[in-house]
C-alpha cells in the first residue's frame, strides 16, 4: 500500500485512483467489475490468480485497487467482449475464489441485480431466507428498491 506524506501527494493519489476506472474501460470494449472484500493476507492474490486464469486470452488486462483498511478490492478485467471465454472463466469462479478465502462477494456497492444469483457463495440459505423475511416485514408491498430481489433459495 501507499500512504501520502503530505497534501499534494494525497491529491495526486486520489487523482490517480479516480482515473483508474476510466483508464480500464478504455483498455477494452468490455470491462468486468468485481467489488469484493478479502482478508488482508489474500488481498492482492485475487488479481494474480485472475491474471493466471486468463493468461493467453487475447486483449485481456487485469487490474486491481482498493482500500487496505477494510479489505475492499476493485478487480477489473478489460476484454474484447462481454460474452465469451472471459466471462465463462470468471463467473462463477471469482465468487468461489473469494468465498473459499472467507471474503465477501460484494463490498461497498452491494449485491444488486447482477450478483443476486451469486449470493449463495456468500450466504447460507438460512441467511438469505432471513433477509427475505426482513425485506417482507419492512416492505410488504415491494415499493422500496423495486425490481431488485433476493435470489431463489438453493435446494
Amino acid at each position: 500500500g501507499t500512504i501520502a506524506q503530505d497534501e499534494s501527494q494525497r491529491a495526486a493519489l486520489w487523482a490517480l485512483r479516480e482515473g483508474l476506472p476510466e483508464a480500464v474501460q478504455k483498455a477494452g470494449s468490455a470491462t468486468f467489475k468485481y467489488d469484493v472484500s478479502l482478508p488482508m493476507k489474500h488481498f492482492y492474490e485475487l488479481v494474480e490468480a485472475t491474471r493466471e486464469r486468463l493468461a493467453g486470452e487475447e486483449g485481456v488486462q487485469v487490474v486491481g485497487w482498493g482500500h487496505i483498511g477494510d479489505g475492499n478490492l476493485h478487480l477489473n478485467v478489460s476484454a474484447p467482449q462481454y460474452n465469451g471465454p472471459v466471462k465463462d472463466k470468471m463467473e462463477p469462479w471469482v465468487y468461489q475464489w473469494v468465498s473459499d478465502r472467507m471474503g465477501s462477494i460484494s463490498a461497498e456497492h452491494g449485491v444488486g441485480l447482477m450478483k443476486a444469483n451469486m449470493l449463495s457463495f456468500a450466504r447460507t440459505n438460512a441467511e438469505v431466507d432471513a433477509m427475505r423475511r426482513l425485506k417482507n416485514a419492512f416492505d410488504p408491498h415491494g415499493i422500496l428498491n423495486p425490481y431488485k430481489m433476493l435470489p431463489d433459495l438453493k435446494t
